[in-house]
């Protein structure tokens, strides 16, 4: 039996129909840019890690909106420029651990008490000190653009909507949160506005005082309204579960997090590569079952599903694959990866390990569609 044309049926199955062939899930872009977070993790070769910049960059801008979410790139872009400065700063201010013979500068050097041994404050600068900060800055810039780049493409909104039943409740207070501001905002333009065009002061303590009130007392009923609203559509409401059930679920999601945590120091470490991925793994399979769980105590619909289609499982693997490759490479030939200073060294570009970062352009060759509400 098929559907007629303006069946409720039918109208669902088009608008997950749009979504899925427009543009990729939201968790998608998160797992994308993580997988590229954590090759930079693997590499301090100032040559991968330029390339992964510019791979983040030219995906952003093949697939940003107009949207006020997208503007955060450039923001992270210069938090991460600022982290690599602050770095510089303070390897010529404070030393670094790294010995060198090629000084570039001398600062005065002042004197510290015995109990805080290995700690200086001028000297010495030398090249290679400096050439270590550098390599270590960029990696942890590189860190903050792949987060950048997650929150210029991810759409807050269709993200909260495909949180798990578990955490409804705090993505709906999330979303309350986020729209409050700009609301906010907006009130106290459009009545600094009016008081602009009635001849009345806007500026300075009489200005503020006559225009926070209103906007503040638009605020109280807007949140009103807003509880009123919650309260008739059922928000808030439970379904009676096992204590066993509850107990099961909180060990689970706990202990999963807590694994999550666990692995995540795994890999960023040297030493544990053995053990980080397969925490990893385990604690986010304890965390998603526990989660499972919990959802059956949340009383809820979705209007509309935003499915994960195949450009999300596409995006998703793009990411997968750099962050698998660079482990890989790191492992076999660490000196690639990590360059070191002493002696002096120009770094070089390992080709391989260049071509799987390379991947992550692959979702820069999805078609962009329309955003979905």
């Amino acid at each position: 039996m098929t559907d007629r044309p303006g069946s409720r049926d039918a109208l669902r199955k088009r608008r997950a129909a749009a979504t899925s062939h427009g543009t990729p899930h939201p968790g998608a872009w998160w797992l994308w840019s993580l997988g590229l977070a954590t090759a930079a993790t693997r590499t301090t070769n100032p040559l991968l890690l330029a390339l992964l910049i510019t791979v983040t960059a030219y995906v952003v801008a093949t697939h940003r909106t107009a949207a006020p979410w997208s503007r955060s790139y450039a923001a992270f872009a210069r938090l991460a420029l600022a982290v690599l400065l602050v770095r510089l700063l303070f390897a010529v201010v404070l030393g670094s651990p790294v010995p060198g013979t090629h000084t570039l500068l001398t600062l005065p050097e002042l004197p510290l008490p015995h109990w805080a041994q290995g700690i200086r404050l001028g000297g010495d600068v030398t090249a290679e000190a400096l050439l270590f900060a550098f390599y270590d800055g960029l990696r942890l810039a590189t860190l903050l653009i792949c987060v950048g780049a997650a929150n210029a493409l991810a759409n807050p909104a269709r993200l909260l909507k495909s949180l798990p039943g578990a955490l409804y409740e705090t993505g709906v207070a999330v979303v309350v949160a986020l729209t409050f501001a700009p609301n906010l905002i907006a009130d106290a333009q459009r009545l600094r506005a009016a008081r602009r065009l009635r001849g009345r002061p806007d500026r300075g303590l009489r200005g503020l005082l006559q225009v926070g009130l209103p906007v503040l007392e638009d605020a109280l009923e807007r949140s009103v309204a807003l509880a009123a609203a919650m309260d008739a559509r059922g928000y808030g409401r439970t379904a009676s579960v096992p204590a066993a059930l509850r107990r099961t679920t909180t060990v689970l999601t706990l202990g999963g997090l807590l694994g999550v945590c666990a692995g995540t120091y795994g890999l960023l470490t040297a030493e544990g590569g053995a053990y980080g991925l397969p925490l990893l793994l385990a604690g986010v399979a304890a965390a998603l079952v526990g989660l499972r769980l919990g959802g059956r105590r949340t009383l809820r619909t979705r209007y509309r599903p935003d499915p994960w289609g195949p450009s999300a499982w596409l995006v998703t693997a793009s990411g997968a694959a750099v962050a698998g490759l660079l482990t890989l490479a790191a492992a076999r030939d660490p000196s690639a990866l990590a360059p070191g200073v002493i002696p002096l060294t120009a770094p070089t570009l390992p080709l391989w390990p260049a071509a799987a970062i390379l991947l992550g352009l692959v979702p820069a060759l999805i078609p962009t569609g329309k955003e979905p509400s």
